[in-house]
């Protein structure tokens, strides 16, 4: 049957492992940066004990087994395998929720979020705040198939997810999602408007009025950081997006390379006091980062900037005609870029029923701050509610 949903376990051969720590081991370095901050990229010193520790002391056989504990399922849509996990709460009552990762992100970013929201009672809430969860792989991510062809944007992935809460039995449900899941989600809202309880975005993508005279501290300090942002550190953005072939082999054949490729945007993007550890551990990088080596991942997930980001940027640089009623909930955290404010996201998503700034966290929120997580994700459904009411 085309629309069949297959179980999935999560299976490593040896060989696979070996030959990680292998090329690992015989690693060229370069010489050391010749500044004495990440300004030039990943510094030496770091990657070295990271890399080191992923060789000799890093054990995905834990965490494979940690997340086989998990339901997780593979279906086929339009062509190509989707994995997702699917956790459905104790109380019948819970509200469908859909939620999307992003880059260099993948379903681990959930991970400790899966219990409170699916459980509450059993973590100090309440049954009212309870969710069935769903949360798929993009397609060329994780243990998602990989386009063989064009044509797998933001759009199309929003209608598979809509497909795939179709044969889960949720005719209606919450879209949540960050970084790709942020567009993914807009375009469900966009493309099945009557599908959706509510959306949850982090944050929202909405175009800044910077030529507006009356400019608050807050915007013209989400300006400036999104500036910089554009000055220093998008070049990965302009390479996945105009040649992610090229980058590809790159993160294909080296893990090496692999891993200062998306350790250096864990490192910038997440809110910490300079030691990334603070907030994620070097198991939890090193869980993300092995899981895009194992799946051979690197160059499909990089390819969705090819097929998607101009549309993304037009999202949050141009105002443009679409505008939004579904009920949306916005979650800004401190450490995100960009940050718009609620006057430029209401110029799009005109039915805002939560806003927050939460007082911590960065691109990573549900990773990085999975309780604050856990808060903004039970308030936006309240607000729903509420609103429907």
């Amino acid at each position: 049957m085309p629309d069949q949903i297959e179980p999935f376990v999560i299976v490593t051969e040896a060989a696979a492992l070996d030959d990680l720590r292998s090329r690992l081991r015989r690693a060229r370095w370069p010489e050391p940066e010749t500044v004495g901050d990440w300004s030039q990229g990943v510094p030496l010193a770091y990657l070295q004990d990271l890399c080191g520790y992923w060789a000799g002391g890093y054990d995905w056989r834990a965490t494979e087994a940690r997340l086989n504990e998990i339901p997780q399922f593979t279906t086929s849509i339009d062509g190509l395998s989707v994995h997702f996990l699917h956790v459905r709460s104790p109380h019948p009552d819970a509200i469908p929720l859909i939620m999307t990762h992003g880059w260099p992100g993948s379903f681990l970013e959930f991970e400790q979020a899966l219990g409170p929201l699916t459980d509450p009672v059993a973590h100090g809430g309440a049954a009212a705040d309870a969710f069935h969860l769903v949360v798929p792989s993009l397609p060329g991510y994780g243990f998602s198939g990989k386009p063989a062809a064009a044509g797998w944007d933001v759009h199309r992935i929003g209608r598979a997810w809509a497909e795939l809460m179709t044969r889960l039995g949720y005719e209606r449900f919450v879209a949540l999602g960050s970084d790709w899941g942020t567009s993914v989600s807009t375009s469900l809202a966009l493309q099945h408007p009557g599908r959706l309880l509510g959306l949850h975005l982090i944050p929202p993508l909405a175009p800044p009025d910077r030529t507006a005279g009356d400019l608050t501290d807050a915007e013209r300090a989400a300006l400036a950081d999104l500036d910089e942002r554009t000055r220093t550190g998008s070049g990965y953005s302009a390479e996945q997006g105009t040649r992610p072939q090229t980058i590809g082999y790159s993160l294909l054949d080296s893990p090496v390379g692999l891993c200062a490729w998306i350790a250096e945007k864990l490192w910038a993007w997440t809110e910490h006091p300079g030691d990334l550890s603070q907030v994620l551990t070097a198991d939890q990088v090193l869980d993300n980062i092995t899981l895009y080596w194992l799946t051979g991942t690197g160059a499909s997930a990089a390819r969705l900037y090819w097929e998607s980001i101009a549309q993304v940027t037009e999202w949050f640089t141009t105002a443009t005609d679409d505008t939004i009623t579904v009920p949306a909930g916005c979650s800004i955290f401190p450490a995100e870029v960009p940050r718009p404010s609620r006057r430029w996201a209401q110029r799009r998503f005109e039915n805002i029923v939560h806003w927050n700034e939460p007082g911590r966290g960065g691109h990573f929120a549900a990773w990085e701050q999975p309780g604050l997580f856990v808060e903004e994700v039970r308030a936006v459904a309240r607000a729903c509610r509420l609103r429907a009411a």
